[in-house]
């Protein structure tokens, strides 16, 4: 598995959005209802939809968020074969952060639970991608946010 960084792309080779997700200084990350482990909000792009729409709408999908700041980090690949790359050709997505301020009460996706993390945890369900996506947002210490950042608000 090889994942390599960029500072931008064609847009319509972007397949995927990760989010970096934070609240009140925790870590944000997901429980998938089928695994014991964990990993960052994100999936795939649908037709018709930007990257950034991608990103906000897994975001809300996976961790319930109801009011949040996002911004991109940086593009991303991914080459090797994996759950999601059956072909192991290099796939390109999008790398966000999130600060999360309020979250709706329940899931509605195929996420069972979200945890709050201190520390990041050893259990990850993508352990060769996520763990440098997450080293890669620190590296560009995005957890500065720009003043252009957007607060979204959904439903509620």
């Amino acid at each position: 598995m090889k994942v390599k960084f960029y500072e931008n792309i064609d847009d319509k080779l972007l397949k995927f959005a990760v989010i970096i997700a934070k609240s009140n200084g925790k870590w944000v990350l997901c429980k998938h209802k089928q695994r014991t482990t964990y990993e960052a909000p994100g999936g795939h792009r649908e037709n018709g939809e930007t990257i950034e729409e991608t990103a906000k709408r897994e975001l809300i999908e996976e961790t319930g968020a109801a009011q949040f700041s996002i911004m991109p980090v940086c593009v991303y690949s991914v080459t090797g074969k994996n759950r999601v790359n059956q072909t192991g050709e290099e796939t390109f997505g999008m790398l966000y952060h999130a600060e999360i301020t309020k979250f709706h009460a329940g899931l509605h996706s195929e996420i069972e639970k979200i945890f709050l993390f201190d520390e990041l945890p050893q259990n990850w369900t993508y352990p060769e991608i996520q763990p440098l996506l997450i080293a890669e947002y620190q590296r560009r210490n995005a957890a500065n946010f720009p003043p252009q950042a957007k607060t979204e608000k959904t439903g509620n």
